[in-house]
């Protein structure tokens, strides 16, 4: 019976290994990290972590979130609106 916790690769990347993969500077994660905003992160020996999976969603909402990449977001798709005299 195999563990749920076996997989091919390692399940959490370091704040460097996290900022490459998602191809900014390092200090651009820590940034967003200390604003809480960001993907989500923890603390793990007191090192920052980063879930693989959670990274991956979370670029997936960021997808979802963009209005040029989501027509339904996007003001220029909306109807015309008549203004109060």
């Amino acid at each position: 019976m195999g563990s749920k916790f076996q997989s091919q690769g390692p399940a959490f990347f370091t704040l460097p290994q996290a900022a490459a993969y998602l191809g900014i500077s390092p200090n651009t994660l820590y940034v967003w990290r200390h604003r809480r905003q960001g993907p989500p992160s923890f603390r793990m020996g007191g090192r920052v972590m980063y879930r693989i999976s959670a990274l991956d969603e979370w670029i997936v909402q960021q997808e979802r979130a963009d209005s040029r990449s989501n027509q339904a977001l996007n003001p220029l798709n909306r109807k015309p609106q008549r203004r109060a005299r």
